[in-house]
């Protein structure tokens, strides 16, 4: 899948035709050698190529500045502090790690239109493969076509979802955009986005195959069980007190009890399990495997590419983002500093908190200034399992463990482990009030690590256990959203008592938690000007 994707960086050039093109009679008169973008879809082959296109947003992570959702799902979170060389480096960072953030955030702006360019193409690609024939070449058979439109479907709603999660409801575009009238649409209500994000997982679920039924050149691409997965996720989203406020018809009881079934298909499946050693889930080795639900691909490239935008690499700039600034060890940027919060969230003889958090030593701080050069606020620790990944094979290597890049790396990014389902399918059995399974699946990810089983499971329990096994992986600022209220708390309470256990420097920078504006990030303002039609802002910016 990797090289696939690095041969469809670039396709699909024509739909931004499409999307600029006006109905003046000169723009549709055909030229004599135009090819038609009808001319395209004539094969199997051009299928395919179509639908690896509509993955490659996914991929990226800079455009005019980085973008990573992690950037929101980490720093916004207690999980992490924003890193970097200072906190004016990269300052739409720093805003949101500290309430600070306004509608000119760039980070949230180039975040914003990458979903919608993987939605453009999901679009496109759904309205010309429907079209295609059956029996166009001797590949294209019912089973084939089906396959590519429920990987498109489960795209977009994959786009969609990362959308509603950081801005709520968003214009919902489900056709080709072919003029600037089109553009003028108003925000969906939240309800309608998740709802849409729904039919498109079902239609997914009923085409896609199972991971075992594709080649091996094909995996990592979207299978049955990664659109289970989703629908697991998102029926928990709903369930949530904190989405729930927003009009979802749905109820918590339905979503609760959808979440378990769509689990029970995954876990029945036999297609996944625990891989007996977590720390081989952040090796390239270890990518697509047996615990792997869902993976955004990246390559080992040699091209270079800094400043080029949207698409220029089919590596991750995750990995110089993260890894150390310490040329001992790493030399990258420092971004996503691990706090002493989640330090302290890990029992003593979790082997998770050692793969998660990377504490360079006394040594190697007093041999590279760390108090000027890695110290952020008073934090110097590092993510582990990103920033400092093990290839001892890579290219620019020599740093022991670590393979680390110049400027962007091959490891995977991923979205959903098989460890994330199993948590989730315990959530739901407690939000149905079955304890008993509940506590089997939890103590099921505890066993992996050698951890004692727990007595009982609880809320508390339960959400321990997510965040850490899935610490510095960009789900704990989304996961504190939804399950704010539950326990009659609130995101507030919380966020104001993590700010005291910062250091003195970081609390400095920290300004007051506004609740009912900043569980959501703004609308950027650009995107307003460009959509007047309807397009409030949200409440507070």
């Amino acid at each position: 899948m990797k090289t696939n994707i690095v041969k469809t960086l670039s396709i699909i050039l024509i739909p931004c035709s499409l999307l600029l093109t006006g109905c003046k009679d000169y723009l549709t008169e055909i030229e004599p050698g135009t090819t038609l973008l009808e001319d395209f879809y004539t094969s199997t082959a051009a299928a395919v190529q179509n639908t690896t296109g509509c993955y490659v947003p996914l991929m990226w992570e800079y455009n005019n500045t980085y973008l990573s959702e992690w950037f929101i799902g980490d720093i916004a979170s207690d999980d992490a502090l924003k890193g970097g060389g200072s906190t004016t480096d990269m300052a739409d960072a720093y805003d949101i790690e500290n309430w600070r953030t306004t509608d000119q955030n760039t980070l949230l702006l180039n975040f914003y239109r990458a979903q919608y360019q993987g939605i453009g193409r999901c679009n496109l690609a759904l309205e010309y493969i429907e079209k295609m024939e059956i029996g166009i070449d001797e590949d294209f058979t019912p089973e084939m076509k089906n396959r590519l439109l429920g990987e498109i479907h489960y795209l977009r709603a994959y786009y969609y979802f990362r959308l509603v999660r950081i801005f709520a409801g968003v214009p919902m575009p489900l056709q080709v955009l072919r003029s600037s009238e089109d553009w003028g649409m108003p925000r969906s209500s939240v309800d309608a986005v998740y709802s849409q994000i729904m039919a498109d997982l079902e239609l997914a679920n009923a085409n896609l195959w199972k991971k075992s039924a594709y080649p091996a050149d094909d995996l990592g691409r979207a299978t049955k069980g990664a659109a289970q997965a989703m629908l697991m996720k998102v029926n928990l989203y709903m369930a949530s007190p904190y989405w729930q406020k927003y009009g979802i018809t749905k109820s918590p009881a339905e979503c609760y009890a959808d979440a378990k079934a769509w689990g029970d298909s995954i876990i029945t499946s036999g297609e996944y399990d625990l891989c007996p050693n977590y720390e081989d889930n952040f090796t390239v080795a270890g990518e697509n495997g047996i615990e792997s639900v869902f993976e955004i691909q990246y390559a080992e490239v040699a091209w270079g590419d800094y400043g080029e935008g949207f698409g220029f690499t089919a590596g991750s700039f995750t990995q110089i983002l993260m890894r150390s600034r310490n040329s001992e060890i790493g030399g990258g940027w420092g971004f996503d500093h691990p706090t002493q919060n989640l330090y302290n969230e890990f029992e003593a003889d979790d082997p998770r908190r050692d793969v998660a958090i990377l504490i360079p030593s006394t040594d190697v701080v007093a041999t590279y200034q760390m108090q000027s050069d890695e110290n952020y606020l008073g934090n110097t620790w590092v993510n582990n399992k990103y920033g400092m990944y093990r290839d001892p094979e890579a290219i620019g290597g020599g740093y022991g463990k670590w393979g680390l890049h110049a400027s962007r790396g091959p490891l995977n990014n991923k979205q959903i482990r098989y460890a994330d389902v199993l948590l989730m399918y315990a959530e739901a059995c407690l939000g149905k009030g079955d304890a008993g399974t509940a506590l089997t699946y939890i103590n099921k990810v505890r066993a992996r690590v050698g951890l004692a089983g727990i007595a009982a499971a609880t809320d508390a329990a339960l959400r321990h256990e997510r965040r850490c096994e899935l610490a510095m992986e960009g789900h704990r600022w989304f996961d504190l959203v939804r399950w704010q209220g539950v326990d009659g708390n609130g995101l507030k309470a919380h966020m104001d008592a993590y700010k005291l256990t910062e250091t003195e420097e970081a609390q400095h920078h920290i300004q007051e938690f506004v609740a009912g504006k900043h569980e959501i990030f703004p609308i950027p303002q650009e995107e307003r000007q460009l959509n007047p039609t309807a397009m409030e802002q949200n409440p507070g910016y």
